[in-house]
């Protein structure tokens, strides 16, 4: 399988090469996109420290959140249920409650986020409670909970897969686990991204560039109004 993987690569390349040529793509190829293969199996050969005893205690403050938030659920309802089923959830909110429903399914009305939010902005307290009991489910489903199982046993790391064809812009994505996609806008995703920690005697670099598309369309196109207000440092 491993031969038939590199013989059928190579294939391909000699397919492809002539057409990358005929286009001018070749240093495109030659001088960026593998010399990136190098540069990213070292990258997921070397993994990234997770602190899996720091996520299990924030999953049990999940835990206590989640509960906290049911009792109050269910005490807005005037009794318990599944909150994690659909045809109980669709009883109680649009049949014991009567409240307005809006989009219909095969199996009765909607009960997804978007109609949530829409009783939520209304004031109707149990959206707002639904709403944020999802959250935090998913959140440890996702994150707290798997991201542990996904520890490489021998190195104590995890190791992603870096996709460099995932975009069509170009831009990396990631997999198995997607490291790209871990939140942060929230304090429950910055406590998520607390976990990642770097090796002694090692820290972390976030950099980020600033209006780039801007900056490229810019140079492409050459408009004056916009070469002069990068010149000048404005916020375009």
């Amino acid at each position: 399988y491993s031969a038939e993987d590199a013989a059928v690569t190579y294939r391909l390349y000699e397919l492809f090469r002539p057409q990358l040529e005929a286009q001018g793509l070749m240093p495109i190829f030659s001088e960026l996109e593998m010399p990136l293969v190098d540069i990213l199996s070292r990258m997921e050969i070397a993994g990234i420290p997770l602190d899996s005893a720091r996520l299990e205690e924030y999953g049990v403050l999940i835990d206590a959140q989640l509960a906290r938030l049911e009792g109050e659920i269910f005490a807005a309802c005037g009794h318990p249920f599944n909150i994690r089923s659909t045809r109980e959830l669709q009883v109680v909110l649009f049949e014991e409650l009567a409240l307005p429903a809006q989009k219909k399914t095969k199996t009765g009305y909607s009960t997804d986020n978007s109609v949530l939010v829409e009783l939520a902005r209304s004031g109707n307290r149990i959206a707002e409670l639904l709403l944020e009991h999802r959250q935090l489910a998913k959140l440890k489903s996702t994150y707290v909970d798997a991201l542990p199982q996904l520890v490489n046993p021998d190195t104590g790391r995890l190791h992603t897969h870096y996709l460099q064809t995932g975009a069509a812009t170009g831009r990396l994505s990631s997999k198995d686990p997607n490291l790209q996609n871990i939140p942060v806008r929230e304090e429950a995703g910055r406590l998520i991204r607390s976990a990642f920690v770097p090796p002694a005697g090692s820290v972390f670099l976030s950099a980020d560039y600033s209006q780039i598309e801007l900056v490229v369309l810019a140079h492409l196109s050459e408009d004056p109004a916009l070469l002069e207000a990068f010149r000048l440092e404005k916020d375009v």
